[in-house]
């Protein structure tokens, strides 16, 4: 999708504890569907990890008090080298030759090691983009399509464990990308990262959008420390946009996922940020709405 529409469903449980505890959820397509989204969020539909939606992942923020104790090396390695990423903001389709350029420099000059590059669209456009990316970062650095070995990843758009289940059965898939708001919530997140160690499957997230390597960010961690153990052919995605809409917004250093130190699932957005977004009263959305009766 070259052309998607980044608004998102944004929901808050507000609870009776003393302490003013609440717990933030969100979730988002490329349009329409987040409005379907939010319908059924204002009838009070229950979380359901069949669709796209947040779920009983709203409770992320309610969920948390502990800060992150430091008993094993896996948790000291996070801690002071971070989980590997990767950026995909460079390679988007679209982009124009120049900007795809432009973006490249930009990233090898903030220190990104491992590249992904966005195909489909068309396969000798396809070849000629990825030689552009491969002349600007050369041979050493890692780029997500390479001329051969070619592995599969996939699993952004699989919304339930089943569908992983049926993938990681018919060894469809070399790479399973997981997406924090795709799948229903942090118990669905967990039981597909249980079935890819089950059968020797990296995990390799999907990350971008509104919030989701905030989300994620969390899960791979966790995949690591408690389940995998292990960071071979694994690295989690970065994209560098939406991120100063949010209060605990991730934090990257040396192309590494720095582990979280506040409490949550670092889905809450800042008031005024969702106070000037708010559909349709918001200061965006009235310009937009405007500019369309025009």
């Amino acid at each position: 999708h070259t052309d998607p529409d980044y608004s998102a469903a944004y929901v808050i449980i507000e609870t009776d504890a003393e302490d003013g505890i609440k717990g933030c959820g969100i979730t988002f397509t490329l349009g329409k569907g987040t409005e379907v989204d939010w319908s059924r969020e204002g009838c009070g539909a229950p979380g359901d990890s069949s669709c796209p939606k947040c779920g009983v992942g709203l409770v992320g923020q309610a969920g948390g008090k502990a800060c992150l104790e430091v008993t094993c090396g896996h948790e000291k390695q996070m801690l002071a080298q971070g989980y590997p990423a990767y950026t995909t903001s460079c390679a988007w389709l679209g982009y124009s030759d120049d900007t795809l350029k432009q973006l490249c420099a930009q990233a090898l000059k903030d220190g990104w090691t491992r590249f992904k590059l966005k195909v489909g669209a068309d396969l000798q456009d396809d070849v000629r983009r990825c030689q552009i990316i491969r002349d600007m970062i050369g041979p050493e650095k890692t780029l997500a399509l390479v001329p051969l070995g070619i592995g599969i990843a996939t699993g952004e758009q699989c919304h339930n464990r089943v569908i992983f289940k049926q993938l990681l059965q018919a060894k469809a898939l070399q790479f399973l990308q997981i997406d924090s708001c795709r799948l229903g919530s942090v118990n669905e997140n967990l039981s597909v990262l249980l079935m890819a160690k089950k059968f020797e499957i990296p995990v390799c997230p999907h990350a971008g959008g509104v919030g989701l390597c905030e989300l994620v960010q969390h899960l791979i961690i966790f995949d690591y420390i408690s389940v995998s153990a292990s960071l071979k052919n694994r690295m989690c995605e970065y994209v560098d946009h939406l991120h100063e809409h949010f209060k605990y917004p991730v934090m990257i250093q040396r192309a590494s996922y720095m582990p979280p130190k506040d409490p949550g699932y670092s889905t809450e957005m800042k008031e005024e940020s969702v106070k000037k977004h708010q559909y349709p009263d918001g200061e965006v959305w009235k310009k937009l709405l405007a500019a369309q009766e025009n």
